[in-house]
């Protein structure tokens, strides 16, 4: 048995031994992508993880990501989707810094790293052949970062290559650039500065036929549509030069991809047998339009469980999974069937028309602001809530350092609770997919956040039902919402999810039809999902994913585009009715914020040790004081309400009071004082009994120098004459001098003498 092991692994290792050997010898050279702009990508094929099934570097300017990819030899279990896991990570001594966790070690998933993940994953996921259920694993790590370039675009094109250059069943490759408009100029792969300046930037992710596979986008402004489809065909055109790159790579060092023992397809024969069993029910299902989503379901299930049970019994060795697909296949061809035929859609829908809306504000007295969106089925609840601009959201170190944001004073958090759907499920607990709707649904909203606004604002997007397009419900609910709490918003924001049916069979012009506000199932069986957000003037945020293999022409992104900015328009004047501008008079509890004044010489009344001033506002009254950033003499006071606002300003204004007695001083005015305190660079006094020591410097006391208090014979409880010169104007310390005593009367005995009237 022993021998047999020792054997079996001598034989492993020789294998893997070969297959090194092969690709360190033959593997493929550097590859150098110049784009129109003059800049210039580098991709370096196998040369880290050589043990991996293809590795690739992707660098742009001094931003390097490496990836790699594996993928099992063996089908352990089918699953009806590609196994596919994309794992993106941030490394710290990418930036050239040490992690701040206690182990020291580059530990947990930063939002940042699964949205970048997720960006990947969409990127190289449709090109993988259908039924390939073999597990497959990408693994991206950021090892260099110049801190100017962003990371996710090397990272796409470094995956693409990864397959590529790898046995790994992929009908790459693919290429993927960032585009940036300012005005009407087009700026290639910006850097951070540029994206900042830009008023749109999109990613986009397309193949050899001009074919479009993935598109995320977002501004910092209304972006008009031609200045966004212009965006969308320089990146097409530019990823060729990728493509064309890496495809002559690949003719210089071919590598044949691996030959699968079994897909994942259901046979044509058993494709047949359901059709049989299932055609005329399903059709009577999906053409009825008085189901909704839980009575079709239930129709769906019942069918479905029908046809496995039946074939379970006339062919016991076909597997239940293989009847599912072959189960789906049939239900999407009579869906693409009934909607060419009929024109209309499962709830008699036309093409375009959008579901019932309805729109409801200020649901709750004590929220700030409150709404509820309901489309269809699909329905989310957004509470809006206003806090001090010290509560605004920070990023960790390494993402702000690596090209994310390092703080956001806007921020929404999307929920999509098991109940949504009808199901039981984890509670309180975010996954990729809540994370990636949130983030879509904060993009939309932010270029209507006002650059200036004193607060930071968070948004609480629940799904309460969901029948799809639930992401884009959350920027409808979210735009309701700050306008109910008076959030001076610069427009009114919305947001739809576009479809598509795709028929190979047919004229060019008639096999693709765009399906607007789609359902859950609609979007289950069809082959895209396109949401956008923004208003009459254009889009604020967009993503696409694509489930063809032949990517989208770009004549239907056009269409897709040009007709969801017509649907977003009609719900803006659906929304409109329910509330059409920000609320002018502010609701009660709206939290007040100003800026006052605190002299230097009183801010030790304030933040004394322990801070215990600043605990007791909080604690009371739910106030908090911060320095301005913007004007270090300045500081800014937070409370919740307008009446705990007032309390924490009166305390504070008598914290800070000029006492009774100094309003009597008088400039250059000699005024007796009493020691209370000596060390060696001078003496500390009060003038009046309860005030604040003055420090009066050993320069000072004497009209020779002298090195300590006792040289005059000045200790506690001495009582000597100063002249007051007011406070200093910078630290605003009060100025007091004996010296200046001595020096206009040197003869008078009794001032030198320290003697007591």
């Amino acid at each position: 048995m022993i021998n047999k092991f020792i054997r079996y692994n001598q034989l492993n290792c020789n294998h893997q031994f070969k297959r090194f050997t092969s690709r360190f010898t033959s593997g493929p050279r550097p590859i150098n992508v110049q784009f129109s702009d003059g800049t210039v990508m580098k991709i370096e094929c196998d040369k880290y993880g050589l043990f991996a099934d293809g590795s690739a570097v992707g660098t742009i300017g001094g931003t390097s990501v490496s990836v790699t990819a594996v993928s099992v030899k063996n089908l352990s279990k089918p699953t009806p989707f590609v196994p596919l896991m994309v794992n993106y990570q941030q490394k710290a001594a990418s930036v050239a810094r040490i992690p701040t966790n206690f182990l020291r070690r580059d530990r947990g998933t930063t939002e940042h790293e699964i949205l970048t993940g997720r960006l990947i994953d969409r990127s190289i996921r449709p090109f993988f052949p259908a039924g390939y259920n073999y597990e497959t694993q990408v693994v991206c790590k950021l090892v260099a970062s110049d801190r100017v370039n962003g990371p996710d675009v090397a990272a796409i094109n470094a995956a693409s290559a990864a397959l590529h250059f790898s046995d790994i069943p992929w009908n790459g490759p693919i290429g993927a650039v960032r585009i940036a408009t300012k005005d009407d100029q087009i700026v290639i792969n910006p850097n951070r500065q540029e994206i900042d300046e830009s008023d749109f930037n999109i990613v986009v992710t397309s193949d050899r036929n001009k074919s479009v596979l993935m598109l995320e986008g977002l501004a910092n402004c209304v972006t008009p549509l031609k200045h966004v489809y212009k965006a969308i065909e320089c990146g097409v055109e530019e990823n060729l030069r990728i493509i064309d790159a890496l495809d002559k790579a690949k003719e210089d060092h071919p590598i044949a991809k691996r030959s699968i023992e079994k897909y994942f397809l259901a046979s044509p024969e058993l494709v047949d047998s359901v059709k049989m069993l299932s055609e005329n029910r399903f059709h009577d299902i999906l053409s009825n339009s008085d189901h909704d989503k839980v009575s079709r379901g239930i129709e769906i299930n019942e069918l479905s469980e029908k046809i496995i049970r039946e074939l379970a019994e006339s062919s016991p060795d076909v597997e239940q999974s293989l009847v599912s697909q072959a189960i789906i296949q049939i239900e999407k061809q009579i869906f693409h069937q009934i909607l060419r035929q009929r024109q209309r859609r499962f709830d008699a829908r036309s093409f375009t028309d959008l579901r019932d809306i309805e729109c409801e504000v200020d649901l709750f007295k004590p929220l700030h602001g409150s709404s509820i969106f309901r489309r269809g089925q699909t329905r989310v609840m957004s509470s809006l809530t206003l806090d001090s601009i010290e509560t605004s959201l920070k990023t960790d170190a390494i993402t702000a350092l690596t090209g994310g944001p390092s703080e956001k004073n806007f921020f929404l958090h999307y929920e999509f609770p098991s109940y949504a759907t009808g199901e039981t499920g984890s509670v309180g607990s975010y996954g990729r997919r809540e994370i990636g709707h949130g983030a879509l649904a904060e993009r939309a909203l932010r270029p209507a956040i006002p650059e200036d606004f004193p607060f930071a604002l968070r948004l609480d997007c629940e799904v309460l039902e969901s029948n799809g397009s639930s992401s884009m419900a959350s920027v409808c609910a979210g735009s309701l919402a700050l306008m109910d709490g008076g959030i001076p918003v610069n427009h009114a924001t919305a947001g739809v999810a576009m479809g598509l049916i795709y028929d190979p069979v047919g004229s060019e012009d008639e096999n693709y039809i765009v399906l607007t506000d789609i359902m859950g199932l609609e979007d289950f069986l069809g082959e895209m999902d396109f949401k956008m957000a923004g208003n009459e003037n254009g889009l604020t945020s967009i993503i696409v994913d694509v489930k063809l293999s032949s990517g989208l022409p770009l004549k239907v992104v056009k269409k897709a585009l040009e007709q969801g900015l017509d649907a977003n328009v009609r719900i803006l004047d659906i929304m409109s009715k329910t509330i059409k501008e920000p609320r002018q008079e502010k609701k009660d509890n709206w939290p007040v914020s100003e800026s006052i004044e605190v002299p230097p010489h009183r801010r030790s009344r304030l933040f004394t040790a322990g801070n215990k001033v600043m605990k007791k506002l909080s604690a009371d009254l739910g106030a908090r004081l911060t320095q301005d950033e913007q004007d270090p003499n300045k500081f800014i006071l937070y409370a919740p309400n307008r009446t705990s606002f007032d309390e924490a300003l009166e305390t504070v204004n008598q914290l800070i009071s000029m006492d009774d007695y100094e309003k009597k001083l008088e400039f250059k005015a000699i005024y007796n004082a009493q020691v209370v305190d000596v060390v060696d660079s001078g003496v500390k006094v009060v003038l009046h009994p309860g005030m604040d020591p003055a420090f009066i410097p050993n320069r000072e006391l004497e009209l020779r120098p002298i090195k300590h208090p006792s040289a005059i014979g000045v200790t506690v409880g001495s009582e000597i004459f100063v002249k007051y010169f007011g406070r200093d104007p910078v630290s605003g310390q009060m100025r007091l001098s004996r010296r200046a005593v001595q020096a206009v009367d040197p003869l008078r005995k009794d001032l030198l003498n320290n003697r007591k009237d």
